[in-house]
Protein backbone atom coordinates (compact mmCIF):
# COMPACT_ATOMS: atom_id res chain seq x y z
CA UNK A 1 0.00 0.00 0.00
CA UNK A 2 2.88 2.48 1.06
CA UNK A 3 4.19 1.82 -2.54
CA UNK A 4 1.21 1.92 -4.23
CA UNK A 5 0.25 5.30 -2.46
CA UNK A 6 -3.63 4.28 -2.29
CA UNK A 7 -5.82 1.91 -0.41
CA UNK A 8 -7.66 0.62 -2.76
CA UNK A 9 -4.48 -0.59 -4.94
CA UNK A 10 -2.82 -1.97 -1.81
CA UNK A 11 -6.17 -3.60 -1.48
CA UNK A 12 -6.29 -5.39 -4.71
CA UNK A 13 -2.36 -6.13 -3.88
CA UNK A 14 -3.59 -8.18 -0.77
CA UNK A 15 -6.75 -9.31 -1.84
CA UNK A 16 -9.24 -7.56 0.54
CA UNK A 17 -10.85 -3.80 0.36
CA UNK A 18 -10.03 -0.66 1.35
CA UNK A 19 -12.03 -0.18 4.26
CA UNK A 20 -10.57 -2.56 5.85
CA UNK A 21 -7.31 -1.90 4.99
CA UNK A 22 -7.67 1.63 6.87
CA UNK A 23 -9.29 0.26 9.52
CA UNK A 24 -6.57 -1.96 9.94
CA UNK A 25 -4.32 0.55 9.43
CA UNK A 26 -6.10 2.99 11.52
CA UNK A 27 -6.02 0.12 15.01
CA UNK A 28 -2.10 0.34 13.99
CA UNK A 29 -1.81 3.45 14.16
CA UNK A 30 -3.59 4.29 17.93
CA UNK A 31 -1.65 1.12 19.09
CA UNK A 32 0.94 3.11 18.17
CA UNK A 33 0.43 6.44 19.25
CA UNK A 34 1.42 7.59 16.24
CA UNK A 35 0.58 8.57 12.36
CA UNK A 36 1.82 6.84 9.91
CA UNK A 37 0.09 7.73 6.87
CA UNK A 38 -0.74 11.11 5.44
CA UNK A 39 -4.14 10.40 3.81
CA UNK A 40 -5.62 13.13 0.84
CA UNK A 41 -8.11 12.16 -1.44
CA UNK A 42 -5.37 11.87 -4.13
CA UNK A 43 -3.03 9.69 -2.76
CA UNK A 44 -1.25 8.38 0.41
CA UNK A 45 1.74 8.77 1.52
CA UNK A 46 4.18 7.49 4.48
CA UNK A 47 4.98 9.67 7.07
CA UNK A 48 8.62 9.98 8.93
CA UNK A 49 7.34 7.41 11.78
CA UNK A 50 5.66 5.57 9.06
CA UNK A 51 9.18 5.30 7.44
CA UNK A 52 10.62 3.87 10.01
CA UNK A 53 8.03 1.57 10.69
CA UNK A 54 8.25 0.17 7.02
CA UNK A 55 11.78 0.06 7.25
CA UNK A 56 12.26 -2.00 10.66
CA UNK A 57 8.84 -4.29 9.99
CA UNK A 58 10.74 -5.24 6.59
CA UNK A 59 13.96 -5.91 7.99
CA UNK A 60 12.08 -8.36 10.62
CA UNK A 61 10.19 -9.64 7.57
CA UNK A 62 13.81 -10.23 5.99
CA UNK A 63 15.40 -12.10 8.98
CA UNK A 64 11.74 -14.46 9.02
CA UNK A 65 12.90 -15.20 5.38
CA UNK A 66 16.52 -15.65 6.08
CA UNK A 67 15.63 -17.88 9.33
CA UNK A 68 13.47 -20.02 7.07
CA UNK A 69 16.16 -20.34 4.64
CA UNK A 70 18.32 -21.18 6.82
CA UNK A 71 16.83 -23.94 8.69
CA UNK A 72 15.55 -25.29 5.68
CA UNK A 73 18.53 -25.57 4.10
CA UNK A 74 18.17 -22.97 1.31
CA UNK A 75 20.62 -20.15 2.74
CA UNK A 76 21.77 -19.71 -0.97
CA UNK A 77 17.99 -18.84 -2.54
CA UNK A 78 18.17 -15.68 -0.49
CA UNK A 79 15.42 -12.79 -1.55
CA UNK A 80 14.56 -9.32 0.10
CA UNK A 81 15.99 -5.85 -1.24
CA UNK A 82 19.26 -3.99 -0.72
CA UNK A 83 19.61 -0.51 -0.83
CA UNK A 84 22.82 1.17 -1.74
CA UNK A 85 24.20 4.63 -2.33
CA UNK A 86 27.97 4.43 -3.94
CA UNK A 87 30.24 7.23 -5.61
CA UNK A 88 30.41 8.03 -9.13
CA UNK A 89 33.90 6.68 -9.53
CA UNK A 90 32.47 3.23 -7.75
CA UNK A 91 29.15 3.18 -9.16
CA UNK A 92 30.65 3.52 -12.79
CA UNK A 93 33.94 1.92 -12.42
CA UNK A 94 34.11 -0.44 -9.42
CA UNK A 95 30.08 -2.19 -8.94
CA UNK A 96 29.27 -2.93 -12.13
CA UNK A 97 31.12 -6.01 -12.16
CA UNK A 98 30.41 -6.74 -8.55
CA UNK A 99 26.68 -6.30 -8.89
CA UNK A 100 26.69 -8.46 -12.38
CA UNK A 101 28.49 -11.32 -9.95
CA UNK A 102 25.87 -10.68 -7.02
CA UNK A 103 23.02 -11.20 -9.21
CA UNK A 104 23.94 -14.22 -11.06
CA UNK A 105 24.67 -15.61 -7.43
CA UNK A 106 21.18 -14.08 -5.71
CA UNK A 107 18.60 -13.27 -8.56
CA UNK A 108 15.80 -13.11 -5.73
CA UNK A 109 17.61 -9.43 -4.10
CA UNK A 110 16.36 -6.59 -5.60
CA UNK A 111 18.95 -3.94 -5.28
CA UNK A 112 18.38 -0.43 -5.48
CA UNK A 113 21.36 1.99 -6.39
CA UNK A 114 21.65 4.90 -5.73
CA UNK A 115 24.71 6.74 -7.17
CA UNK A 116 25.24 10.01 -5.88
CA UNK A 117 28.99 11.86 -4.72
CA UNK A 118 26.35 13.00 -1.74
CA UNK A 119 26.92 11.54 1.76
CA UNK A 120 24.07 10.19 2.55
CA UNK A 121 21.90 9.71 5.76
CA UNK A 122 21.74 5.84 5.95
CA UNK A 123 19.01 5.50 8.60
CA UNK A 124 17.08 8.70 8.08
CA UNK A 125 16.91 7.83 4.14
CA UNK A 126 16.74 4.19 4.81
CA UNK A 127 19.96 3.32 3.52
CA UNK A 128 21.60 -0.63 4.09
CA UNK A 129 24.90 0.47 3.50
CA UNK A 130 26.77 3.43 1.88
CA UNK A 131 30.61 3.34 -0.08
CA UNK A 132 32.80 6.50 1.42
CA UNK A 133 35.72 7.28 0.21
CA UNK A 134 38.86 8.75 2.12
CA UNK A 135 39.30 8.67 6.21
CA UNK A 136 36.16 8.23 7.76
CA UNK A 137 34.52 10.51 10.66
CA UNK A 138 33.49 8.93 13.85
CA UNK A 139 29.94 9.07 12.26
CA UNK A 140 28.88 6.16 15.03
CA UNK A 141 28.94 3.61 11.94
CA UNK A 142 30.18 1.08 11.47
CA UNK A 143 32.98 0.29 8.51
CA UNK A 144 34.83 -2.08 6.46
CA UNK A 145 37.91 -0.69 4.25
CA UNK A 146 37.25 -2.15 0.77
CA UNK A 147 40.21 -0.90 -1.37
CA UNK A 148 43.11 1.71 -0.93
CA UNK A 149 42.67 3.02 -4.79
CA UNK A 150 45.99 4.85 -6.10
CA UNK A 151 46.00 8.44 -7.44
CA UNK A 152 47.86 10.21 -9.96
CA UNK A 153 47.64 13.06 -12.19
CA UNK A 154 47.33 13.37 -16.40
CA UNK A 155 46.20 15.48 -18.69
CA UNK A 156 45.63 14.81 -22.86
CA UNK A 157 48.49 14.95 -25.11
CA UNK A 158 46.95 17.57 -27.14
CA UNK A 159 47.29 20.07 -23.98
CA UNK A 160 51.18 18.66 -23.23
CA UNK A 161 51.97 19.67 -26.82
CA UNK A 162 50.57 23.10 -26.85
CA UNK A 163 51.35 24.12 -22.60
CA UNK A 164 54.68 22.16 -22.43
CA UNK A 165 55.06 19.22 -19.44
CA UNK A 166 55.59 19.97 -16.61
CA UNK A 167 58.85 18.41 -14.40
CA UNK A 168 58.46 19.49 -11.42
CA UNK A 169 55.73 19.72 -8.67
CA UNK A 170 56.54 23.97 -8.86
CA UNK A 171 55.65 23.64 -12.75
CA UNK A 172 52.50 22.86 -12.34
CA UNK A 173 51.86 26.58 -11.33
CA UNK A 174 52.06 27.77 -15.02
CA UNK A 175 49.42 24.65 -16.26
CA UNK A 176 45.42 25.04 -16.61
CA UNK A 177 44.93 22.83 -12.86
CA UNK A 178 41.17 21.15 -12.66
CA UNK A 179 40.80 20.57 -8.70
CA UNK A 180 37.67 19.29 -7.28
CA UNK A 181 35.85 20.60 -4.60
CA UNK A 182 34.61 18.31 -1.66
CA UNK A 183 30.88 18.33 -1.49
CA UNK A 184 31.37 18.16 2.48
CA UNK A 185 33.15 21.56 2.97
CA UNK A 186 32.74 23.39 -0.29
CA UNK A 187 36.71 23.40 -0.16
CA UNK A 188 39.15 22.43 -2.89
CA UNK A 189 40.33 18.77 -2.22
CA UNK A 190 44.36 18.87 -2.08
CA UNK A 191 46.36 16.73 -5.03
CA UNK A 192 48.25 14.54 -2.98
CA UNK A 193 52.05 12.87 -3.58
CA UNK A 194 54.87 11.35 -2.42
CA UNK A 195 57.97 13.04 -3.36
CA UNK A 196 61.71 11.32 -1.88
CA UNK A 197 59.64 8.90 0.79
CA UNK A 198 57.50 12.04 1.81
CA UNK A 199 53.73 12.32 1.78
CA UNK A 200 53.17 15.89 -0.30
CA UNK A 201 49.64 17.41 -0.14
CA UNK A 202 49.37 20.23 -2.88
CA UNK A 203 46.56 22.81 -3.33
CA UNK A 204 45.86 23.28 -7.33
CA UNK A 205 45.39 26.80 -8.81
CA UNK A 206 41.86 26.88 -9.30
CA UNK A 207 41.90 27.72 -12.96
CA UNK A 208 38.61 25.44 -13.59
CA UNK A 209 36.79 23.84 -10.41
CA UNK A 210 34.52 20.70 -10.52
CA UNK A 211 32.11 19.90 -8.25
CA UNK A 212 29.45 17.27 -7.60
CA UNK A 213 31.06 14.75 -9.76
CA UNK A 214 34.77 14.06 -9.88
CA UNK A 215 34.45 12.46 -12.77
CA UNK A 216 34.29 15.77 -14.57
CA UNK A 217 37.54 16.03 -13.87
CA UNK A 218 38.59 13.69 -16.30
CA UNK A 219 36.64 14.70 -19.14
CA UNK A 220 38.03 17.61 -18.84
CA UNK A 221 41.25 16.45 -19.11
CA UNK A 222 40.39 14.10 -21.78
CA UNK A 223 39.21 16.68 -23.67
CA UNK A 224 42.62 18.75 -23.56
CA UNK A 225 41.75 21.21 -21.06
CA UNK A 226 44.13 20.82 -18.65
CA UNK A 227 45.71 18.71 -15.49
CA UNK A 228 44.01 16.48 -13.36
CA UNK A 229 44.43 14.15 -10.40
CA UNK A 230 41.96 10.94 -10.90
CA UNK A 231 42.31 6.88 -9.46
CA UNK A 232 44.25 4.84 -11.56
CA UNK A 233 41.63 2.51 -11.97
CA UNK A 234 39.30 5.20 -13.61
CA UNK A 235 41.88 6.64 -16.29
CA UNK A 236 43.77 2.86 -16.70
CA UNK A 237 42.17 3.14 -20.12
CA UNK A 238 42.00 6.28 -21.45
CA UNK A 239 45.87 6.10 -20.82
CA UNK A 240 46.07 2.88 -22.31
CA UNK A 241 44.14 4.40 -25.78
CA UNK A 242 46.50 7.50 -25.80
CA UNK A 243 43.97 9.82 -24.74
CA UNK A 244 45.91 10.71 -21.76
CA UNK A 245 49.11 10.60 -20.36
CA UNK A 246 50.27 10.26 -16.93
CA UNK A 247 52.34 13.59 -15.57
CA UNK A 248 55.19 13.73 -12.91
CA UNK A 249 54.79 9.85 -12.53
CA UNK A 250 57.92 10.02 -10.40
CA UNK A 251 55.50 11.25 -7.62
CA UNK A 252 52.68 9.20 -7.79
CA UNK A 253 52.32 6.68 -4.83
CA UNK A 254 49.80 8.13 -2.62
CA UNK A 255 46.32 6.60 -2.25
CA UNK A 256 42.90 6.98 -0.61
CA UNK A 257 40.48 4.26 0.86
CA UNK A 258 37.03 3.49 -0.03
CA UNK A 259 35.25 1.82 2.80
CA UNK A 260 31.81 0.43 2.88
CA UNK A 261 29.70 1.58 5.91
CA UNK A 262 26.37 0.46 7.51
CA UNK A 263 23.99 1.25 10.65
CA UNK A 264 25.46 -1.03 13.18
CA UNK A 265 22.28 -0.96 15.33
CA UNK A 266 20.44 -2.53 12.58
CA UNK A 267 20.59 -6.03 12.39
CA UNK A 268 21.69 -7.04 8.62
CA UNK A 269 19.81 -9.21 6.39
CA UNK A 270 21.69 -12.28 5.11
CA UNK A 271 21.35 -10.50 1.57
CA UNK A 272 23.09 -6.64 2.94
CA UNK A 273 25.68 -9.41 4.33
CA UNK A 274 26.39 -11.04 1.09
CA UNK A 275 26.51 -7.80 -0.57
CA UNK A 276 29.16 -6.58 1.96
CA UNK A 277 30.85 -9.89 1.21
CA UNK A 278 30.92 -9.57 -2.19
CA UNK A 279 32.43 -5.83 -2.08
CA UNK A 280 34.76 -6.75 0.03
CA UNK A 281 36.30 -9.17 -2.71
CA UNK A 282 35.88 -12.21 0.22
CA UNK A 283 36.10 -15.66 -1.38
CA UNK A 284 35.24 -15.18 -5.10
CA UNK A 285 35.28 -18.83 -5.81
CA UNK A 286 32.20 -18.69 -3.85
CA UNK A 287 30.26 -16.16 -6.27
CA UNK A 288 31.16 -17.71 -9.88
Amino acid sequence: MAERESFTAGAVALATTASVLSRAVTRLENRLGAQLLRRTTRRVTLTEAGRRYLDQARAAFALLGDAEREIGGQADALTGRIRMSVPTTWGHYRVPALLARFARRYPGVKVELNITNRSVDLVAEGFDLAIRLGDLPDSGLAARKLADETLCLVAAPAYLARAGTPRTLDDLRGHVCLPFVLPRTGRIAPWVFRDGGADVEWTAPATIEVSDDVLGVVSLAAAGIGIGQSYDFIVREHVAAGRLVEVLPHLRGRSRPFSVVYAPHRRQSAATRAMIDILAGITDEQFT
